[in-house]
């Protein structure tokens, strides 16, 4: 793949036409807005090595079939730097976006803000922070690419402000650069080391680059119509006979969990990864699938506890689908939330209400199904209040079987009798008019 802006345009869409911002003559003050001795011989000299005049290039093409606009920045032109004229193609490249109600993917390389424009090169960064913003309240998708290296503020608002951000391995990525960093922990400032912190969905190699592109555009641009329908039950197919036997089928070990229903559900899907808060849970995923022709959201529980970096993705997730008009598909299936003395420090309350907060002010349909144990408040974050199903081998709960004999102080033998107690089998849920119904075998249930 190449490493030139133009190159990397036409490798990774189709049709690629150059977009040319009106009014962007080399600035009438000799030497640039502070008169930085010697800059406008570093421009042209920037100019010559790179063939381009300023640090990006724009342009429009065809990115799995939707018409995109491009953003690409040339790291041969003073460092990919963020100087004026560079802000004013950004804002250009987005209000163009806007025009078409098109989709952006910005291919991003740069070592920050321009020092030779002081702080005209610095205040680009709330003009890059307000196309972005209105590219959001306009219900248009925006896709980074995190090249290296990507620091200041390149890392700050178009890569760490996108809707989906991926990233090539090996590259140097985050806030501060290599010369004005601290020493120690390097893996802190790569790509795979902001990944595992919960900044990047996904580290690519260049190669794979154009096919991922060509799968998430068309995700995030073309959603289905209405709400998602529950898929099938995929384990028992009849009902359990009491709240023990709902209980001990939930946690068998062979039952279909996330991943199983998450496949039969979708014809491909790809996964958002991090809450963008330092963590990854990985016992909840996250991500856009197709189904039928379009695009549903999703998030689902893996059987363990959720930690605050599961509901805070999880909350993540439902703002974007909502934003972009995406239904969602939950799938509920957790003990409960984490409880140790870690989960509190990271925020486990204030992390659920986030997510009770999103599922309750989403604009677009969100369909749940409990296919495990629906543990308590953790399980009922996922939830939708008026679109709930449950399979035959899940049960709900106000709290654990377990839990509830200990609170009652009751002998250990007692516990499959309080599972009955607490009316927990998904028929008990339908009949108490909390849930829709419980689910057939099959692809899905209408």
């Amino acid at each position: 793949m190449s490493d030139t802006a133009r190159g990397l345009l036409t490798t990774i869409a189709d049709d690629v036409t150059e977009l040319v911002p009106p009014g962007l003559s080399t600035p009438a003050a000799p030497d640039g807005p502070i008169g930085w001795r010697g800059y406008d011989l570093q421009r042209a000299d920037a100019a010559r090595r790179s063939g381009e005049e300023e640090s990006i290039v724009c342009g429009t093409g065809r990115v799995g079939g939707v018409d995109t606009v491009l953003v690409a920045f040339e790291f041969a032109h003073l460092g990919g730097s963020i100087g004026e004229r560079t802000g004013l193609r950004l804002q250009h490249a987005f209000a163009e976006a806007r025009r078409r109600s098109a989709p952006v993917v910005s291919l991003v390389a740069t070592g920050g803000s321009r020092m030779q424009e002081g702080m005209r090169a610095l205040s680009q960064l709330h003009r890059i922070a307000r196309a972005l913003a209105a590219h959001r309240d306009a219900g248009l998708p925006h896709v980074a690419v995190v090249r290296d290296p990507t620091t200041g503020g390149g890392w700050a608002t178009l890569a760490s402000g996108a809707d989906v951000t991926v990233a090539v391995p090996g590259a140097q990525a985050g806030f501060a650069g290599s010369r004005v960093r601290p020493p120690g922990e390097p893996h802190a400032y790569t790509t795979e080391g902001q990944y595992a912190s919960g900044q990047l969905d996904r580290v690519v190699p260049p190669e794979t680059l154009r096919e991922l592109l060509h799968r998430w555009v068309p995700l995030l641009a073309r959603p289905a119509r209405g709400p998602a329908p529950p898929p099938g039950a995929l384990g028992a197919a009849a009902p359990p006979a009491t709240g023990w036997e709902a209980v001990s089928r939930a946690r068998a070990a062979g039952r279909p969990h996330a991943e199983a229903y998450l496949d039969a559900y979708f014809a491909w899907r790809e996964n958002l990864s991090g809450d963008r808060c330092g963590g990854v849970d990985d016992g909840v995923r996250c991500g856009i699938g197709r189904r039928a022709g379009g695009a549903v959201a999703y998030a689902a529980q893996c059987g363990t506890p959720t930690t605050p970096a599961g509901f805070r993705t999880a909350a993540r997730l439902l703002r974007l689908a909502d934003r972009l008009g995406l239904p969602v598909l939950t799938l509920v299936d957790t003990p409960g939330a984490a409880n140790d003395a870690a989960a509190e420090r990271a925020g486990v309350g204030p992390a659920i209400a986030e997510l009770f907060t999103a599922v309750a002010s989403a604009r677009v349909p969100v369909t749940t199904l409990v296919i495990g144990e629906g543990g308590s408040g953790g399980a009922l974050a996922f939830a939708a209040p008026d679109r709930i199903w449950l399979t035959p081998d899940s049960y709900f709960s106000v709290t654990s079987p377990e839990a509830a004999a200990s609170i009652l102080k009751r002998e250990p033998d007692r516990v499959p009798a309080t599972a009955e107690e607490l009316t927990l089998r998904p028929q008990d849920m339908v009949a108490a008019g909390l849930a829709r119904g419980v689910v057939a075998p099959g692809p899905d249930d209408s």
